[in-house]
């Protein structure tokens, strides 16, 4: 059953019923019958509750599968008789509807459907950049549920343009006065035209006598929002379509009739609108849409050879374009032939050299995985000639074990076509393990046939000794202040031994001291010097290199750093605060623990440098909070903004603004955090006063790959 707000003869509900029955009526044992609540004519509540009779009285004996409520009257007439006219299990289907709010279908359960939406707002932006002097939009419209949803949203964007041009908006004259209205406009003007089928006399219009009547009386530019407006007076515009609301709606059907629930139907609720126009109308009033828009339509455009046959015209320039050069190509053959030949073979001569040239090993395998070419750097690693490595693969130099899992990858690698960088140790007999860095990319025949492997290979050997020794002299570096830390934690809990040991005098003179006195002692004097071991452990532990990647608590190793230098910063008179923005205590990290405390402690070591030096307590803050895939750690400080013409340079090696500094600090916590962890550290200074140290590693999520 479709039930349609308007009248048949009217274009839009037409249209939508030419669709409807299209899709359904060729299909077997499947009835569609339609109702039209004629809306447009008349909707006042007698008549409605007139309908509303007739309709239980036709339909009395009818039990319909789907129910098609096509625009807003339809589904409001629905909804209140819902109940009375239909079973509760009645699928309900809504098209065409305006202002779509959950409110519209409140107590239908088995409802789904295509929202309408005439955009305002895009049609008002098209108008002010197709007509740049434009000053003044009428809007022309009428008093009906459809007229009054678009009045809603006419008033929802209007202030946007209030100090740039005027809107006004007629939904209450008669004809007469709205000829007259239209026909007193300025060349700077143009009428946006929504909807007009009966005027405040009552009188009745069909959807495009009206408009022509006022298109013979005006010269202003006329715009609509729906397709049918077209051919008849309209400019055109961002419009809706009769034709693609109800192809969605019958989409939606036919998922119902195989048995889907109407409730898990998702309602479309983008209108499926696009750009229109009339060629007639363009040329009219010399409107030219092309440097405003990319995409768009135009109907009656009058036939022209080159858009008619354009693809021919095409295919025809092509082909005769390629016939030209492939004489021209076959002319100059031999000549050119013979040039590529030797040049084919300077070329060759100069990769050979240049590949013996480069230090890094490189090689190149088939398929198979035997090796077909290699530089002299690669046969040199093997201790062996360019010649004797063509034919042999990774078995031959290397345990059948390893070589099987290298193979595994190498024959992943060939099945994606794609490249892949990996690490890996290599043992090479009579040779000291090196670690190498493996770029491996797949090569394709002339064919297009996969040929196989080459790879280029980087000895990072002693860049990562070097990078190693490079964190542990940047730890030394800080030493000096840990130092002073520990000595720091060491001052309270000497002075109470001190005071112990006096306590112990004291009531040893007195004659005080007895066994249980004696154990109280020993036992506060163990509590202070398990204190003070417990300090040298956690240098001890900051001093020690990490191994290997593994999971950590951020929150962990920020407390202990902050046992370590914490004092210090106390004594500094400088303000510490730690904010958890999670309630957990979970913030996972993946990488090097201790490498992570040097680096938290060399920030924080920095803000509070920059601080005592400018003479004044200041605060640091901390925070810290948990990503999908990284923790994120924000240290800020209140001593200064860095210059923007050094804040770039921070990070680079070397580079220090301290007279007592390395340069090595910063550089350091960067290699860590970026190249050994995968995550980043970034500076800003967030205003005039503070600088803002930003770092994400990754979590267990992350880190797992």
């Amino acid at each position: 059953m479709i039930i349609h707000s308007y009248h048949k003869g009217y274009k839009w509900s037409d249209d939508i019923s030419k669709v409807i029955e299209k899709n359904f009526l060729d299909k077997e044992n499947i009835f569609v019958s339609s109702v039209y609540m004629d809306t447009k004519r008349v909707d006042s509540p007698e008549y409605l509750n007139t309908f509303y009779h007739y309709y239980q009285e036709r339909f009395k004996h009818y039990t319909f599968d789907v129910v098609i409520a096509v625009d807003n009257s339809a589904l409001a007439f629905v909804k209140e008789h819902y109940e009375e006219l239909f079973s509760k299990k009645t699928p309900i289907v809504f098209v065409g509807i305006n202002n779509f709010e959950p409110s519209l279908i409140e107590g239908i359960k088995n409802i789904s459907g295509v929202v309408e939406n005439v955009d305002i707002e895009k049609n008002i932006d098209l108008m002010i950049s197709l007509q740049p002097n434009l000053d003044k939009i009428l809007i022309i419209n009428e008093k009906t549920i459809t007229g009054d949803a678009v009045r809603k949203e006419i008033d929802a964007v209007s202030p946007k343009y209030e100090s740039r041009i005027e809107i006004e908006h007629i939904d209450s004259m008669d004809m007469d006065e709205i000829a007259s209205k239209t026909a007193g406009l300025s060349k700077n003007s143009a009428i946006l035209w929504v909807l007009l089928f009966k005027d405040k006399t009552g009188r009745f219009f069909t959807y495009k006598d009206n408009l022509q009547q006022i298109r013979k009386i005006t010269n202003t530019p006329i715009y609509g929002l729906w397709d049918f407006y077209l051919d008849y007076g309209i400019v055109g515009g961002f419009l809706t379509s009769a034709t693609a609301q109800a192809e969605a709606a019958c989409k939606i059907v036919e998922q119902i009739l195989a048995g889907k629930d109407p409730s898990h139907v998702p309602i479309v609720q983008k209108s499926p609108n696009r750009y229109l126009f009339d060629y007639n109308e363009l040329i009219n009033h010399q409107i030219d849409p092309s440097p405003v828009l990319k995409n768009y339509e135009v109907i009656n455009k009058p036939f022209s050879f080159y858009e008619e046959y354009k693809h021919y015209i095409w295919l025809f320039t092509a082909i005769f374009s390629a016939i030209v050069m492939i004489i021209l190509f076959l002319m100059q053959n031999v000549r050119i032939r013979k040039q590529s030949e030797m040049a084919l073979k300077n070329q060759l001569e100069f990769i050979k050299v240049l590949l013996d040239t480069i230090p890094n090993p490189i090689y190149f395998t088939n398929v198979e995985g035997k090796y077909i070419g290699s530089n002299m750097a690669f046969a040199k690693l093997y201790d062996q000639s360019k010649e004797e490595i063509i034919g042999k693969s990774v078995f031959d130099f290397f345990p059948k074990e390893w070589a099987s899992e290298r193979r595994k990858s190498d024959v992943e690698l060939l099945a994606k076509k794609g490249s892949d960088t990996l690490e890996l140790m290599l043992h090479i007999p009579k040779k000291r393990a090196c670690l190498f860095t493996l770029s491996k990319a797949v090569y394709s025949n002339i064919d297009g046939s996969v040929g196989g492997i080459v790879c280029i290979m980087d000895d990072m050997t002693e860049r990562v000794q070097q990078q190693q020794f490079l964190i542990q002299q940047s730890k030394l570096t800080e030493m000096g202040e840990m130092i002073a830390g520990v000595a720091h934690q060491w001052n309270e809990p000497l002075v109470e031994l001190s005071a112990i040991m006096q306590d112990m005098e004291f009531c040893f003179n007195n004659g005080e001291m007895d066994r249980v006195k004696m154990k109280e002692f020993v036992r506060d004097a163990i509590i202070q010097i398990q204190y003070m071991s417990q300090t040298l452990k956690d240098f001890r532990n900051f001093l020690k290199p990490s191994t290997k990647k593994t999971l950590f608590c951020a929150k962990k190793a920020l407390n202990e750093v902050l046992e370590i230098i914490g004092r210090q910063i106390f004594y500094a008179h400088i303000d510490l605060s730690v904010i958890y923005l999670k309630e957990d205590d979970s913030f996972p990290v993946y990488g090097f623990e201790n490498e992570f405390k040097q680096v938290l402690i060399n920030v924080i070591n920095n803000a509070k440098i920059k601080l005592v030096k400018a003479h004044k307590g200041g605060k640091i803050s901390i925070e810290v909070d948990r990503e999908m895939f990284y923790t994120k750690i924000v240290i800020s400080d209140d001593g200064g903004f860095i210059p923007e013409k050094i804040i770039g340079f921070i990070f680079d090696p070397y580079f220090t603004t301290n007279k007592n500094g390395t340069g090595l600090g910063l550089y350091m916590a960067k290699m860590i955090i970026e190249d050994k962890m995968g995550g980043s550290i970034r500076v800003q200074n967030r205003d005039v006063s503070t600088v803002e140290f930003t770092i994400l590693v990754p979590n267990a999520n992350k880190g797992n790959e």
